[in-house]
């Protein structure tokens, strides 16, 4: 059943509550399946009952908080982002993963539409800007699956490819010398897992972290495989790492295109792969934006800002027809 609701906003920054763009309108379209209309002082919102009830306590509550000054600009749209799932959104459709230490959930619609893809394809590359969630979200879906014994066991890989060959004029051990790059992975899972449990499969291997170069000329059945930092991989380290996979198994490949740390010249492994493998059943890509940024609000601001600083780049370089 569908249903109205209005909402009055006299006196209240509408820069502030319905964001630039009005990012923050669009958040709660797509978020709620809702549609926001505003007039005049008024914000009208239409759409089924339960999700219209819920987009009006998030707007009143953030244009009080903005009547009083309690928050600014970013803070409001920093609780836009923060407002709890559209309803429904629990265990019975998908959109949450239940790990061993706590429950985690979809807060954009992007992510959403990424956990749903992890839960039905056998391949899913997630890309998008810093902050979105791809690597938490991966890990939290891989440690749903293994509490529930959907798979065996977990592997998560990253490029050492910052450390280059330098990696032998560093002290330590070898794995003292990877730590640092694979210490993101190691976070998501701390997050996730008791520290007793978390040694205790690591120590077992259920639980494995490393460099992606390990894993050559293995066969991985059972398991969940993450990819992360992928835009780091050339192209025959990506058809490495995809030919790694098994029987029953499943594969989160996570990236930023537009931080590489490849030597220049050397394309990247998950910008090829979009063109290559578009098309195929059974694998999704899923590209999450700064609407899906999850982090400090100022984080939406500097992807913004650098995403215009590299169309301006663009648009002077010769041969676009612009000002060289």
């Amino acid at each position: 059943m569908t249903t109205k609701a209005s909402i009055s906003i006299p006196g209240i920054d509408r820069l502030a509550l319905f964001g630039r763009n009005d990012a923050n309108i669009i958040l709660l379209e797509q978020r709620y399946g809702v549609s926001i209309v505003a007039r005049d002082d008024a914000v009208l919102i239409h759409g089924p009952a339960p999700a219209v009830d819920r987009a009006v306590d998030i707007m009143e509550s953030v244009a009080e908080q903005l009547r009083a000054g309690t928050v600014n600009a970013a803070e409001a749209g920093a609780l836009m982002q923060q407002a709890s799932p559209p309803p429904g959104t629990t265990a019975s459709n998908g959109l949450e993963a239940r790990t061993y230490k706590t429950t985690v959930r979809a807060r954009t619609a992007g992510q959403a539409e990424y956990i749903r893809a992890m839960l039905q394809t056998d391949i899913v590359f997630s890309i998008g800007p810093a902050g979105t969630g791809k690597t938490y979200l991966a890990v939290a879906v891989a440690v749903a699956a293994l509490r529930a014994k959907e798979v065996s066991r977990i592997l998560l890989a990253r490029p050492a490819v910052e450390a280059g060959e330098n990696l032998g004029f560093l002290p330590g051990s070898f794995e003292d010398k990877v730590d640092p790059y694979l210490r993101p992975l190691y976070d998501a899972l701390q997050d996730l897992l008791e520290p007793e449990r978390l040694c205790r499969l690591q120590d077992m291997k259920v639980i494995e972290v490393v460099p992606l170069a390990y894993m050559r000329g293995r066969t991985l059945n059972q398991a969940f495989i993450i990819l992360d930092e992928a835009q780091n991989t050339t192209p025959q380290q990506m058809k490495m790492f995809l030919t790694r996979l098994g029987r029953h198994s499943r594969a989160v490949v996570t990236g930023d295109i537009t931080q590489t740390d490849l030597p220049k010249g050397q394309p990247s492994g998950l910008v090829e792969v979009q063109s290559i493998l578009h098309g195929i059943t059974g694998l999704s890509f899923i590209y999450l934006t700064e609407q899906d940024v999850v982090r400090n609000p100022l984080v939406q601001e500097i992807v913004r800002a650098y995403e215009r600083h590299q169309a301006r780049q663009t648009a002077m370089e010769p041969g676009t027809g612009q000002a060289s």
